[in-house]
């Protein structure tokens, strides 16, 4: 089981997600893997993925780090409050979108050590496939609203 997150484990888990949205039919992705400082570690778009896809990826995973808790739970919380959310971004210089596809990545025992931005399809398809990568190497996801995954998406 992987315990970190360093650049081999993050090519892995772009490997593993982009196979996922292959295997699905999936739009051209995006896929952005930040360390826990939020900086990047490793980042691909595949071919007809559009040019703003490096930046949407990178955002949803910046502001699912800076929040600490998964895109699906800042998407919650716009819907509640986005005054908050919008001077959230205009805090954060625009750097972090709060829906689906910001994915937080755990150790087993809940240690936070990076996320993942996928950006191409629809939010929730992003999402399944951050799920995908981080679960198969071994790591947790965390979208937030309280959903750990260990195991992969349902198709």
């Amino acid at each position: 089981m992987t315990t970190a997150l360093n650049l081999a484990a993050a090519n892995s888990l772009i490997t593993a997600a982009l196979a996922h949205a292959r295997t699905h039919s999936m739009a051209s992705l995006c896929v952005a893997v930040l360390d826990a400082g939020g900086h990047v570690m490793a980042l691909q778009r595949e071919d007809g993925a559009s040019i703003l896809r490096p930046q949407i990826a990178t955002a949803k995973a910046r502001g699912s780090l800076g929040m600490g808790f998964g895109g699906r739970e800042l998407a919650r919380r716009a819907a509640a409050n986005p005054a908050f959310i919008g001077a959230l971004a205009a805090l954060a210089d625009g750097d972090m979108l709060p829906v689906p596809g910001g994915v937080l990545v755990r150790t087993a025992d809940g240690a936070l050590i990076g996320a993942v931005g996928i950006s191409g399809d629809l939010s929730d398809k992003d999402e399944a496939c951050a799920i995908a990568g981080i679960v198969a190497i071994g790591l947790v996801a965390d979208v937030g609203v309280q959903e750990l995954h260990t195991d992969l998406p349902a198709a």
